[in-house]
């Protein structure tokens, strides 16, 4: 892993991971938070520069499965990595620094350009705000401006400057709102994401005799399994970005996804620590307990 540093970034200054036991660290780790993924992603998608960045230059189409596995492995980093979190954000930003070419719309976008970037990590926000209503339990006021504290800690490990991004939720907002207004669309990416009708190759990730056993059953699992993508994509997206997008979503769906929500929010509580947060949050949960005994 290369150690360059973006210009300008100041070694001395290295930004920390959110702080243990805050908001951010209970949510980023739950495995609840898997269903959130993928209405996120849709949203950073439906930006038509970052749409664009990702239709021309992402493998999410080739490799899925191992996209998504780096994905949450990186976002894990950002909250739970420690020193290995400001790497991360560098090898984020190197990682970007090539990506660029004309959105829908004719502009020419580059990944790195602080509104692109910027909303990419934006979307972080409402989304879990907007999850945990109905995964988790409603946060209160003064958790969900620890969030967004939490969430702006983030953004300075992958190497946004404060100038970029709202300072605080009373800021958050109004750009939120211009952003859905202004530029919000249907991408490609976005209609792929959603779609019921699109091949994913199965599983190749984990045990050889799962992976065989998914793989033969996978044209019996896959078309449930992307209805429900597609389903708990729309669901857990906030309505008014749901609403920019152009996705349709009944009230018969809602009362759907309410009692689907119930159940989880009684099952997930009562699972071991090892079913219930992902590897990196048990990891960090563990030596944030052994701090505390000594």
């Amino acid at each position: 892993m290369s150690s360059e540093a973006p210009r300008g970034w100041d070694r001395k200054r290295e930004p920390e991971p959110p702080p243990a036991g805050g908001v951010l660290w209970s949510l980023a780790g739950d495995v609840r938070a898997l269903l959130m993924l993928p209405a996120a992603l849709t949203l950073q998608v439906a930006h038509p520069a970052v749409g664009a960045g990702v239709d021309d230059h992402s493998v999410f189409r080739t490799d899925p499965w191992g996209r998504g596995e780096r994905s949450l492995r990186s976002l894990q980093l950002w909250v739970y990595g420690g020193e290995e979190a400001a790497e991360e954000g560098r090898r984020l930003r190197k990682l970007h620094r090539t990506i660029q070419g004309t959105d829908t719309r004719g502009r020419r976008y580059h990944a790195l350009s602080p509104a692109n970037y910027a909303w990419v990590h934006a979307t972080g926000f409402p989304i879990y705000r907007h999850g945990t209503r109905y995964l988790v339990r409603p946060l209160t006021e003064a958790q969900e401006r620890a969030l967004y504290r939490e969430w702006l800690q983030v953004g300075r490990i992958l190497g946004i400057n404060d100038r970029d991004m709202p300072q605080s939720i009373e800021e958050f907002w109004p750009y939120y709102r211009k952003v859905l207004a202004d530029e919000i669309e249907a991408t490609v990416v976005v209609e792929e994401l959603v779609a019921t009708d699109r091949p994913v190759p199965p599983p190749d990730r984990g045990p050889l005799p799962v992976r065989l056993l998914l793989k033969a059953l996978w044209p019996v699992l896959f078309p449930p399994l992307v209805r429900f993508r597609r389903f708990i994509t729309i669901g857990l997206m906030p309505p008014d970005a749901r609403e920019a997008i152009g996705l349709e979503w009944t009230d018969a769906q809602e009362r759907k996804l309410r009692r689907f929500c119930r159940v989880v929010r009684a099952v997930v509580p009562v699972l071991p620590e090892r079913l219930r947060y992902l590897p990196y949050a048990r990891r960090a949960r563990a030596a944030h307990r052994m701090r505390g005994t000594r």
